[in-house]
């Protein structure tokens, strides 16, 4: 993609995001885009189909208690067509590429796709869900959906099942530490296994917290 295109994606993405979410505002958007260009140096990909997908991929985005959370990813594919359309210089037979993938983007729907492109678009979002960012992200989500940090019976679900909507700690045992088997580029898996043991030594030192350690 030319720079003056991606510039002027960005420009335009960058109209469409608020900044009452602070786990899925611009910032959260370029962090994406970064990952996904880290992951390309090593594989074969089309940066016109990545780039809006990646640009676009969270222009709906529902809380994750609200019911019309499962309808986010869906409903920010179809802003991402109507955006590209109204393009005249981006390719019209990639649109629905970008549209498939941020389509099958989220973690939720458990979907592995069958193009590179969204494979990359997974594991670039993945990426922003383990790791200190997840960290952050979680607590701010946390924080909007007035939800409890952890369960104070249980907090690391050694004898329950998670429950990410009631206690953000579950978050970690629900998604967290499950981006790395999820991932399916070898950068992706390798950035991802680095990230959740940064992850596993915050719950270790948490625990010991808790103790009053």
């Amino acid at each position: 993609m030319n720079s003056k295109l991606k510039t002027k994606l960005i420009e335009i993405a960058r109209t469409k995001y608020s900044t009452d979410d602070p786990s899925h505002d611009f910032n959260h958007i370029l962090r994406v885009l970064s990952n996904i260009e880290s992951i390309v140096k090593e594989e074969k990909a089309d940066l016109d189909i990545l780039i809006p997908a990646a640009l676009f991929h969270d222009v709906v985005n529902y809380p994750k208690n609200d019911p019309k959370a499962k309808f986010s990813s869906d409903e920010s594919a179809i802003v991402v067509k109507k955006v590209l359309e109204n393009i005249k210089e981006y390719p019209r037979h990639k649109i629905a590429q970008v549209e498939y993938a941020v389509s099958v983007c989220s973690f939720n729907k458990g979907i592995i796709p069958n193009t590179l492109e969204a494979k990359i678009l997974q594991d670039a979002d993945g990426l922003e869900a383990t790791g200190a960012i997840s960290i952050m992200r979680t607590y701010a989500s946390a924080g909007q959906m007035k939800i409890n940090f952890y369960n104070q019976k249980d907090p690391f679900c050694k004898k329950r099942k998670p429950e990410a909507l009631q206690y953000a700690l579950d978050l970690f045992y629900q998604r967290l530490l499950k981006i790395k088997e999820r991932c399916h580029t070898k950068k992706g898996k390798k950035i991802a296994e680095r990230r959740t043991r940064f992850l596993l030594k915050f719950l270790k030192e948490l625990e010991q917290e808790l103790k009053g350690e």
